[in-house]
């Protein structure tokens, strides 16, 4: 079955509603690796509800999610050949750190790259708090059909990339990943075997489960945080990432970041393997 795109551009999302507990808060930031410095109190802040609790920003792109919404038969996705391209997220109001939120999601646009090249999908969900009316965030997504192209659809426009500026990076962090990141991660609700079962990774042919691409994002968000904001979290606005290779749990994540009135270009990389991660990144700070 080819994309009918009509009916995905009209695809019948159902609000999901989602409440989170300060438990859940702190395993997200645990999944992360904060706290990995016991001593460390401006991390404290997100790991132990006694101190100045507080939730991180990007924790929104784990929050209502529609589920993998394109292996519905009726989609017309080739969904085993489906790659998380792009991940954006625009935060509104800080996240509190618990409530009660209701998410709706839509797909934005389709994009025909051709037969051979695949299909370009982009959804948008927006996240509010049931109880206050508040729009916390928006999150934006770039879902690649590898298997889809050819369904008749514009070849255009596409989202444009965020160039890395050509100069010595002005900050650079480099945060530590948990041989157990995965396993913890996937508790905040992406259960995929491929992040937990070696049996499953091999099949994939990788060496190993790999870490989920947006922990690897929050990774990032967190070196944004530390780096650029100071931890204070009123001061993330804004984020927006290609993803461009897995991380193994237990690397060391170095974000490159260049401010630049606000703007926050940043790019990440594994040092062990010296690849790139996480491309074209930007992020808007106050």
């Amino acid at each position: 079955m080819a994309i009918d795109q009509d009916r995905l551009m009209n695809w019948p999302f159902e609000a999901v509603e989602q409440t989170y507990t300060t438990k859940d808060t702190i395993l997200y930031a645990l999944g992360l690796g904060l706290g990995a410095d016991p001593l460390d109190e401006r991390q404290l802040d997100f790991v132990f509800e006694e101190n100045d609790f507080k939730a991180l920003p990007t924790m929104a792109v784990v929050l209502a999610g529609p589920g993998f919404w394109v292996r519905e038969p009726d989609s017309g996705i080739d969904w085993v050949k489906v790659l998380h391209g792009e991940q954006g997220l625009k935060i509104h109001k800080p996240l509190p750190p618990e409530a009660t939120v209701v998410a709706t999601t839509k797909v934005t646009g389709l994009v025909d790259k051709g037969a051979d090249k695949g299909a370009l999908i982009y959804s948008e969900r927006t996240l509010v708090d049931k109880s206050t009316g508040d729009e916390l965030a928006t999150l934006t997504s770039t879902t690649f059909g590898r298997g889809d192209g050819g369904f008749g659809g514009a070849a255009g426009p596409t989202k444009p990339v965020h160039p890395i500026p050509d100069r010595k990076p002005d900050m650079v962090c480099d945060l530590n990943t948990l041989p157990q990141a995965a396993l913890i991660y996937r508790l905040s609700g992406d259960p995929n075997p491929l992040h937990a079962s070696p049996g499953v990774a091999r099949a994939a042919n990788f060496k190993a489960p790999i870490l989920h691409g947006l922990c690897t994002l929050g990774v990032a968000g967190h070196a944004i945080l530390k780096s650029a904001c100071d931890y204070d979290t009123s001061r993330f606005k804004s984020l927006d990432l290609r993803f461009s290779a897995p991380v193994y749990p237990g690397e060391t994540i170095r974000t490159e970041m260049w401010n630049d009135d606000g703007i926050v270009s940043f790019r990440s990389s594994v040092i062990e393997r010296d690849v790139v991660v996480l491309n074209n990144g930007r992020a808007e700070v106050a």
